[in-house]
């Protein structure tokens, strides 16, 4: 059998460094692009793959290509991702990221959650074009100059610029209007894990602004809502009706996408993740992803 070459041996050595250097940067992207841990994880395996079979001595900035690869790949699979979540049974949510409370965050972790990775955005981001998606995120999240987004997307830094506008005049719309100190944050989410817990009708409802919504994702796999439910006092019954029907009822505080969240478990088995936005010291929207196959990746135990 013939040996790598001392030369093979070394590059494929630079090449492991250069792309681990830059993978979580690359995951962050993916991973704002497709709202799944799975398939950005697929996008980078591709990325890999690509990046080992391109001559690397001609790259000007190997962190460049590798962003330019991994935005367009994301791109291409969120197009196609788009039709079969049309055909999703109920409303989609990102798949969340998870993290123990009580554990500081990773250096790569850290890089992968800069900037807002909240379940709000993405539910917002789900409502924009692949190429307004990835617009709005190279320019707002990652401070990409328009000239780069544009040779990146293949379109002129005017129609780059006008993608951006109406993804940010959109995303405002939608989005939450301020931001919350974590610990304020956490607070209040105990309260409501404490009333949910035991069923304090009053207590929840009180923490529940009026025209607050609740998203459900099953995903046909197990019960939840085709609609989503925007009034406080139906969310506080389903809230109350939980504790009733599903036994021993459990809330663990951990960071769900960065953000103070909770996690419900029935029976001691994880059940929900679920996120939450804030505003005016009430909850306005609960964010409840019930899929399982978005919850097998998270190892908190109840």
């Amino acid at each position: 059998m013939t040996k790598p070459s001392p030369d093979r041996t070394t590059r494929t050595d630079s090449e492991d460094t250069t792309f681990t250097a830059v993978r979580p940067r690359l995951f962050a992207i993916a991973y704002r692009m497709l709202g799944s841990r799975a398939d950005a994880e697929d996008v980078l395996q591709d990325a890999w793959m690509r990046w080992h079979q391109t001559d690397q001595t001609a790259l000007q900035s190997a962190e460049a290509w590798l962003v330019t690869v991994v935005t367009r790949l994301s791109i291409d699979r969120l197009r196609a991702a788009k039709t079969e979540r049309e055909a999703y049974v109920g409303w989609w949510l990102p798949e969340p990221l998870v993290e123990p409370e009580s554990h500081a965050p990773t250096p790569e972790t850290a890089v992968e959650l800069a900037g807002d990775v909240s379940m709000a955005l993405l539910w917002v981001l789900e409502r924009l074009s692949p190429e307004e998606r990835a617009a709005f995120l190279m320019r707002q999240v990652f401070d990409q100059d328009y000239s780069e987004i544009a040779a990146l997307l293949g379109k002129t830094e005017a129609a780059c610029r006008q993608m951006v506008h109406r993804a940010s005049d959109r995303v405002q719309q939608e989005r939450p209007r301020f931001d919350v100190a974590p610990d304020a944050h956490r607070d209040l989410l105990e309260r409501f894990a404490q009333a949910s817990r035991t069923g304090q009708r009053d207590a929840i409802r009180a923490l529940l602004a009026d025209d607050a919504q609740l998203v459900g994702d099953g995903g046909g796999k197990v019960p939840s809502f085709t609609r989503i439910i925007q009034d406080a006092g139906q969310i506080t019954k389903i809230y109350c009706e939980l504790v009733r029907a599903m036994g021993d009822v459990r809330y663990v505080h951990a960071r769900v996408n960065g953000e103070p969240g909770l996690l419900r478990y029935v029976d001691g088995k994880l059940e929900s993740a679920q996120s939450f936005v804030i505003e005016n010291g009430q909850i306005v929207a609960i964010y409840v992803v019930r899929n399982p196959d978005k919850l097998a990746h998270i190892g908190i135990g109840a």
